[in-house]
């Protein structure tokens, strides 16, 4: 006989023992000391900051959009696989408890970030509504779980609809009274707050009434999303390590290929244009790169110490080449590649030259930053030392890495 909860057991089982295997690779050494280093930093700064907050500080409307946005993204994961489709439709009518199970699952998986976004806000509101007693806090936090598992069930009746232009609207009418929801709890506005949960709970009952028309699951949808939410994670993963269940999507980008790929047609070259084509093409190099990029300018921007500023600078600059030195492995699959006629080393060579050149961007960004903020002893540390460390880390572990490998 079929048992539901059983079969969610093992499915889960596998899905644990699979991700386990890539998370190791993912915080590792490198990983988990910038992690130390970027949440002290984060830390001790944002106490300072807290020290001269000033009176007219928008905290009702950062946390309530922080917590809004967190309830209202609420994934339903089911572990459904595309064989699936073919072996478990026959058993739909006794798949209930695989499906409460998935969503507790859900549920639990999600709360991490509810819990982090809980206590780095907490002093924030302390600091902001010091007349308040510690258990109103308290109180908003157990509101956000209530209406992390409301939103949550609505998202997984929501699924039973296949037109996605109805379940946007709906996902956006239940993000505004989120929104709303939390602003209003968080302002101290309590009759708007109880306002707004009201017409939450309705759309709520409208989702139920909703799903129940429909005459069965959409396993094609469940299947997709589920895929879609796992290649995301692989594609992270292979920043790492090489992950066979990759399915690289490729970008066209025409324009910026067009800009990139303007090497001297030699067999020298070969892999030069090949890695420039599959750091703007493939995966997510250039979307990490800029990122990147755009949060280490931000550090460098709003941190009030010089050589606080400098750290970040060659802390991004550290994360980016660790980042990017992965596209040495990107073709490792590809067979064809062994048959270029080009000589022993061109592909490290390649490789080493690229990620000079991306270091060497990222640097000149930095140290324009440095200047446009009038810190003349920042940009020339930056560019020197920036450069030094470009330098000595490429040659001396990025090229001793792929060398080994």
């Amino acid at each position: 006989m079929f048992d539901a909860h059983a079969f969610f057991k093992g499915r889960f089982a596998a899905h644990i023992k699979e991700t386990s295997r890539y998370l190791r690779y993912i915080f590792n050494s490198h990983i988990a000391f910038a992690m130390f280093f970027f949440v002290s930093a984060v830390a001790y700064y944002y106490q300072q900051w807290l020290q001269g907050l000033p009176e007219d500080f928008p905290t009702a409307a950062i946390i309530g959009i922080t917590f809004g946005l967190l309830v209202s993204y609420s994934p339903a994961r089911t572990l459904l696989k595309e064989p699936d489709l073919v072996f478990l439709i026959a058993a739909e009518n006794k798949m209930g408890p695989y499906f409460r199970d998935a969503l507790v699952y859900s549920y639990v998986v999600q709360l991490y970030l509810i819990l982090l976004a809980g206590a780095a806000f907490g002093p924030l509101y302390f600091a902001s509504y010091p007349e308040r007693a510690g258990n109103v806090y308290l109180l908003i936090l157990l509101i956000v779980l209530v209406f992390k598992a409301g939103n949550l069930i609505a998202t997984w009746w929501m699924l039973k609809i296949r037109e996605p232009a109805t379940r946007r609207v709906d996902q956006g009418v239940r993000l505004l009274l989120n929104l709303a929801v939390f602003y209003f709890l968080v302002e101290g506005e309590t009759v708007w707050a109880g306002v707004t949960t009201v017409l939450f709970a309705l759309v709520f009952l409208y989702d139920l009434n909703v799903s129940r028309k429909q005459p069965g699951i959409a396993w094609d949808l469940l299947v997709e999303k589920d895929r879609n939410r796992m290649q995301t994670f692989y594609r992270i993963a292979n920043m790492f390590a090489d992950v066979p269940h990759l399915k690289n999507q490729v970008k066209s980008r025409h324009w910026l290929v067009s800009i990139v790929t303007r090497v001297p047609f030699l067999n020298k070259h070969t892999f030069d244009y090949l890695y420039r084509i599959s750091f703007v093409r493939s995966g997510d190099y250039l979307g990490m790169y800029i990122r990147l990029i755009v949060i280490g300018g931000l550090f460098i921007v709003f941190v009030p110490n010089i050589w606080m500023k400098l750290l970040f600078a060659l802390l991004f600059l550290y994360m980016s080449v660790f980042q990017m030195m992965t596209l040495y492995h990107h073709h490792k699959t590809v067979m064809w590649l062994d048959l270029y006629p080009v000589p022993e080393g061109v592909k490290e060579q390649s490789l080493i030259k690229l990620l000079f050149q991306l270091m060497l961007i990222q640097t000149v960004i930095f140290d324009l930053l440095f200047i446009g903020l009038q810190e003349w002893i920042g940009a020339a540390a930056v560019l020197a030392g920036g450069m030094l460390f470009n330098y000595v880390f490429i040659q001396r572990y990025v090229k001793k890495k792929i060398g080994a490998s």
